[in-house]
C-alpha cells in the first residue's frame, strides 16, 4: 500500500511507562510526520491514535483497555475512519493476541517494529483486516528514522535496547531483548547533531546504560562514553536507568568530573532488605548499596537520588519491610517511584506464593510515600536562599502566569513570569532564580538575572 494515503491524515500518539517508550513514541510521530501526517489535539479528534503502551505493572494493561474502549464511542473522523494502533512492550508481548480482547485494534506493532508503523498504518486503511508486526530482532537503528522531539531544548538518546539483568518480578527482557549497544561514536556524533540544532540537555536512555558496551568491547565502557558525550558542547546530560550492580567507579568519577553531567542520580534500589533483593534477582545487597551511595556522595556532595522501590514482593515480611524503610531514611531520597509489586505472567515472582493480605501491603505502602515525603522536603531545604540555574520549560500547567523549570539536581522550580513578558521568550533558556521556598516536590522563587 503507497504511504500517500497517509497524506493529511491526523494523528494522536499516547505513551505510557518509561523514558524509552516515550523516545519510541517521539519516533513514531517522527515517521508519521514524514508521511504528511498531522498532530491532533486529543485521540477524538484523529485520524490515527497509536497507543505506546507498557507491561511492567498491571495497571498500564488496564489503561489500554480503558482507553481503547472509550474510542468506540468517539466521534467519527471527519475521513471515515479511525484506525487504532498499539505498540510497546505490550505489544511485544501480546502480539494477534491482543485483538482478542479489542476489536477495535487495527495494528499491532512491537518494539523492534517501529519503523514499519507508517506501512501497518497505511495498509490498515486500505483493508479491514487488522495488521500485526512483532519481530524478535529490530531491523532499524535509532538514527535511521526521523524523530518528532516534543522540546527543541532537550533529546531522549538511546544508547542501547535491551536487558540482560531477569529480576525475577521484570517483564521487560521478555519483551525489549538482550542488551544491544549502539556504536560508540554513533552516539557521540548524535549528540553533537542534537547540539548543532539546539538542544542544551540530553537524556542518555538504556535498561541498564551502566553496561553500556559489555556487547561491542567485553567491558561496560558508559564512564567514558560520558565523557565524550561531555566533550560535545551539551550544556546538560541526564542518564537513567542505572542498576546498582553495575555502577562502576570510573564512573562515578566521570560523573564527578564532567561539568555537563548533572549532580543527580537514578539508582534504583527497588528493596532495603537483603532477603528479598536475592529473591529479586538484584545481585547486591543492602550494604552493597548504602556503600555504593556513600562512595557516589563522597565523589559528588549534595547529589540528588532517586530510586524505584517495590512493596508487597511475594514475601515481604514486616522485618524486610522495615529494612526498607530505615534504607529510605538513611539514603535520604531526593524523590522516588514507589510501586506495589504487580504479578507478571511468565517471571520467576509470578510463580512464588504469597497470602499476604492486600490491606497489609497498603498499610506498608502508603508508610513508606510518608518516608519518601520527609526525605524529599528535607533534600529541597538546602536550597533556600541559594540562586540555581533552572532550564526553563514554559508556563506551569496549573497556573499560566508561572514558569516552570528543572534545576540541576532534577528539582522543580517555579518563578512568576516578569510583568510584560512572554513565557515563550524564556522557554528553552537557563534562568537564574533565587530559591525562597522550598516544599517537598519543587522549589519557587524569583528569578536573579538574564534568560541565557
Amino acid at each position: 500500500m503507497s504511504l500517500s494515503v497517509l497524506q493529511g491524515k491526523t494523528y494522536f500518539v499516547r505513551t505510557f511507562g518509561c523514558q524509552m517508550n516515550m523516545h519510541d513514541a517521539e519516533r513514531v510521530s517522527g515517521l508519521l510526520d514524514s508521511c504528511g501526517c498531522l498532530p491532533a489535539a486529543s485521540p477524538d479528534d484523529a485520524d490515527i491514535v497509536v497507543f505506546m503502551t507498557c507491561c511492567v505493572r498491571e495497571k498500564a494493561d488496564t489503561r489500554l483497555y480503558g482507553q481503547c474502549s472509550s474510542l468506540k464511542s468517539a466521534p467519527e473522523p471527519p475521513g471515515g475512519k479511525r484506525v487504532v494502533a498499539v505498540g510497546g512492550c505490550i505489544a511485544q508481548r501480546d502480539g494477534a493476541g491482543l485483538l482478542t480482547n479489542l476489536d477495535n485494534v487495527n495494528v499491532v506493532f512491537g518494539t523492534h517494529s517501529i519503523a514499519h508503523v507508517a506501512e501497518l498504518i497505511a495498509d490498515a486503511f486500505a483493508s479491514d483486516d487488522p495488521q500485526v508486526r512483532c519481530e524478535e530482532v529490530e531491523e532499524s537503528a535509532a538514527t535511521d528514522m526521523p524523530w518528532h522531539r516534543e522540546t527543541a531544548y532537550h533529546a531522549w538518546v538511546p544508547i542501547m535496547t535491551g536487558c540482560n539483568n531477569f529480576c525475577s518480578y521484570c517483564i521487560v527482557p521478555y519483551v525489549r531483548g538482550r542488551e544491544k549497544s549502539r556504536p560508540f561514536d554513533e552516539v557521540v556524533d548524535e549528540v553533537r547533531g542534537l547540539v548543532r540544532a539546539g538542544v542544551r540537555e540530553v537524556t542518555l536512555l538504556g535498561q541498564n546504560v551502566n553496561s553500556y558496551g559489555r556487547d561491542l568491547f567485553g567491558a561496560p565502557r558508559f564512564a567514558e562514553l560520558l565523557r565524550r558525550v561531555g566533550d560535545t558542547g551539551v550544556e546538560r546530560i541526564r542518564f537513567t536507568s542505572s542498576h546498582p550492580k553495575d555502577l562502576l567507579p570510573e564512573t562515578i568519577d566521570a560523573m564527578a568530573e564532567v561539568p555537563a553531567v548533572m549532580p543527580q542520580l537514578h539508582l534504583a534500589v527497588q528493596s532495603g532488605s537483603s532477603r528479598i533483593l536475592k529473591a529479586m534477582n538484584r545481585k547486591y545487597t543492602r550494604e552493597d548499596y548504602l556503600a555504593l551511595v556513600e562512595a557516589v556522595r563522597a565523589k559528588i556532595p549534595g547529589i540528588a537520588l532517586s530510586t524505584d522501590i517495590i512493596v508487597g514482593f511475594p514475601g515481604e515480611t514486616e522485618e524486610d519491610f522495615l529494612e526498607t524503610l530505615t534504607l529510605a531514611r538513611e539514603v535520604g531520597y531526593a524523590q522516588a517511584f514507589t510501586f506495589i509489586y504487580s504479578r507478571r505472567a511468565g517471571t520467576p515472582a509470578a510463580e512464588i506464593p504469597d497470602d499476604t493480605p492486600r490491606a497489609v501491603i497498603q498499610d506498608r505502602f502508603d508508610r513508606l510515600v510518608n518516608v519518601i515525603q520527609d526525605t524529599a522536603f528535607a533534600f529541597n531545604q538546602h536550597e533556600l536562599g541559594c540562586t540555581v540555574p533552572v532550564l526553563m520549560e514554559g508556563p506551569s500547567k496549573h497556573d499560566p502566569s508561572i514558569l516552570q523549570g528543572k534545576s540541576p539536581k532534577n528539582q522543580t522550580v517555579h518563578t512568576p513570569i516578569p510583568a510584560g513578558a512572554d513565557a515563550a521568550a524564556f522557554t528553552g533558556k537557563i534562568v537564574d532564580v533565587k530559591v525562597d521556598v522550598a516544599r517537598t516536590w519543587y522549589l519557587a522563587g524569583t528569578i536573579a538575572g538574564e534568560a541565557r
